[in-house]
């Protein structure tokens, strides 16, 4: 059977390099699952979760934002702003992070366009990390390193 070679990268690193059997990613249109042979494909990625899927195991990983290129080869690549695996991730920092994007989140909703847009922004970042934390700690699934 057919693989999907898979590239994360951010700026700072290589987050993830691996064949799966599919991915499944947020994107600005909504989710899509990409399976080997997949039609090329651009898209601006969105935050939240991708998982990913190997021998039935499924593992997750959170972004926030990039743009995610499938080719005719079966390669996808995600460029993404920040991802972190979910071991990465521990849910008590996690969850204070979330608290203190609300309040900020709060704070700047009226003080001008671009304050509540980044505001929001680092919101949904910790509400994506928050969800791929909790899905983790339920599973207890490592990616390869």
């Amino acid at each position: 059977m057919q693989s999907l070679k898979f590239e994360l990268i951010t700026p700072e690193r290589v987050v993830l390099k691996d064949e799966f059997d599919a991915a499944t990613v947020p994107t600005r249109e909504g989710e899509i699952t990409v399976l080997p042979g997949h039609v090329p494909l651009v898209a601006s990625l969105a935050p939240g979760m991708i998982t990913v899927v190997k021998g039935g195991n499924e593992s997750y990983l959170a972004v926030s934002g990039g743009f995610i290129e499938v080719q005719p080869d079966s390669r996808m690549i995600i460029l993404a702003d920040t991802a972190e695996r979910a071991e990465e991730l521990e849910i008590e920092k996690v969850e204070a992070a979330r608290e203190r994007a609300e309040k900020l989140l709060l704070e700047k909703r009226h003080v001008d366009d671009l304050s509540s847009a980044a505001a929001m922004a680092a919101l949904e970042r910790e509400l994506a990390r928050a969800k791929v934390a909790r899905k983790h700690r339920a599973g207890r699934r490592q990616l390869p390193r």
